[in-house]
């Protein structure tokens, strides 16, 4: 990709699952050096005995140390912000936690950008950012929101900034699908409501296309893929179709259906063959993608319960394999 030849690519959080897929990935692009910022000093080592191309360098930080990020951003040209508290039930039983994390930390790492003048930065959102009703997706919208005003911050510097936001990662730590497989074993899986849905991408499909939105991006945008979504009944007969489902109801901060673009965001999005744009609000913006792409029609929402795509149990079953 044209965007990261030659290029010094830093990933905060690269030691997560979407953090090695992506480092993964780019290693195979002619890049010039790929930094893994990250706090945890043994994920750090064991991803050093697998990845050893002399391209790859590892760097102890938190995205909460300022001082620390912008001596970690020196040289550096492009930034995929990555490290989060991302656990709903966490976020919820620490919230100063996730607050210093998700919205300070993300705070730092536009600041330390700016500073070290890096050309792109993108940070990765989620569903829960839209519409919000757990502390993980309030801190997450509120960091989408600094990375998108950060285009005006940086004055007349030529630093730009952009989110990419999608849904459930199949298979990533913390995710439903090794949950489920372990309670396989006990012969039944604990569902919080039968009628739940959630939009659902593979990891690779996730590092694809953010590195599709650096090549893309102008500053500003939310990017949304086209994604299908499933049925959490139908995750559950993908992976254990011989146990008994037991519903426990639904858990502090959970919704039914999730959603990455709102009803009012809808009137500045527009809509590609792959992707949706929720455009910034910025007098500068002029509507860079009206020419190329499709305006929504009135009243839209990308919602996971009224979505056209959905995945049958087959092919759920299948990625769960793969």
């Amino acid at each position: 990709m044209y965007v990261l030849k030659g290029k010094t690519v830093l990933i905060t959080g690269g030691t997560g699952s979407f953090g090695k897929k992506f480092v993964y990935k780019v290693l195979q692009m002619d890049v010039k050096k790929v930094i893994v910022f990250s706090r945890d000093e043994l994920k750090q080592y064991e991803m050093a005995q697998e990845y050893t191309d002399p391209r790859i360098r590892f760097f102890i930080g938190d995205v909460r140390d300022k001082e620390r990020l912008i001596r970690a951003f020196d040289g550096v040209d492009i930034v995929v912000h990555a490290a989060a508290l991302k656990h709903v039930g966490i976020c919820e039983y620490n919230p100063f936690e996730a607050i210093k994390t998700n919205i300070q930390g993300a705070q730092n790492v536009i600041e330390a950008a700016i500073d070290k003048g890096v050309e792109k930065i993108i940070a990765l959102s989620t569903d829960k950012a839209a519409n919000p009703i757990n502390l993980y997706g309030a801190t997450k919208l509120a960091s989408d929101k600094l990375f998108v005003a950060a285009n005006s911050y940086a004055g007349g510097k030529t630093t730009r900034f952009a989110v990419v936001r999608y849904g459930n990662v199949v298979g990533s730590r913390g995710s439903v699908v090794p949950f489920f497989q372990k309670m396989k074993q006990t012969g039944k899986i604990p569902i919080t409501d039968e009628r739940m849905t959630r939009f659902w991408i593979t990891l690779d499909q996730g590092v694809q296309f953010v590195i599709d939105s650096l090549n893309r991006m102008n500053g500003g945008e939310i990017f949304v893929p086209k994604i299908p979504s499933m049925k959490v009944t139908d995750l559950a007969k993908a992976i254990a179709p011989d146990c008994e489902v037991e519903v426990i109801g639904i858990r502090p901060g959970e919704k039914l259906h999730e959603t990455m673009i709102t009803e009012d965001d809808a009137r500045r999005t527009v809509e590609f063959d792959t992707h949706y744009v929720i455009q910034p609000e910025f007098p500068w913006w002029n509507d860079k993608y009206t020419s190329s792409g499709k305006p929504l029609q009135d009243g839209f929402s990308y919602v996971s319960n009224t979505n056209k795509h959905w995945l049958s149990v087959v092919e759920l079953r299948n990625l769960v394999n793969e």
